[in-house]
């Protein structure tokens, strides 16, 4: 794993699945209730196989396969705090968060994981860990994170 850091922002190349799968359980394992994290990236740049780690990090019970929900919105398993997993690929407007109730979640109970932040407008959380992931080869990703809020920016270093 090769690090780049600046303030907030912290670039890691994951040169493998396997190092990748190992940033989302360490990711996983650092959230605490409440925490958002927004994953950007191109189609099939690892956002959901990231998340699936987290869940991982997060303790969510093997039996609990972690999917994309690109056409229910939000999928919610149960861990050491819940996972609140949300694609909001087709979300048309950002207005359709307030009519969905979306909004409680990124201040519940559990990690708030966000695939297609963008779609968010004005709804995206003050306080937050976005992470752009690109293709740097084959089975290698870029992960770019920028850390919002005092917390994620205390964090920041030990996800490295």
């Amino acid at each position: 794993m090769t690090v780049h850091t600046e303030q907030n922002v912290v670039s890691i190349v994951l040169p493998t699945l396997e190092e990748t799968q190992r940033f989302g359980r360490k990711l996983g394992g650092l959230a605490l209730a409440g925490d958002v994290v927004a994953l950007e990236g191109d189609l099939g740049a690892g956002k959901t196989t990231l998340t699936q780690a987290i869940g991982h990090g997060l303790e969510v019970p093997k039996s609990c396969y972690i999917t994309s929900p690109t056409f229910s919105l939000l999928h919610e398993y149960p861990g050491r705090i819940p996972l609140y997993h949300m694609d909001l690929y087709r979300l048309a407007d950002p207005e359709e968060l307030e009519y969905l109730g979306f909004e409680e979640y990124f201040y519940g109970e559990g990690l708030t994981v966000i695939e297609w932040p963008d779609r968010l407008g004005d709804f995206m959380p003050d306080e937050r860990l976005e992470v752009h992931l690109e293709f740097t080869g084959p089975d290698s990703r870029k992960a770019t994170l920028t850390a919002f809020g005092e917390s994620w920016i205390e964090r920041l270093t030990c996800l490295i």
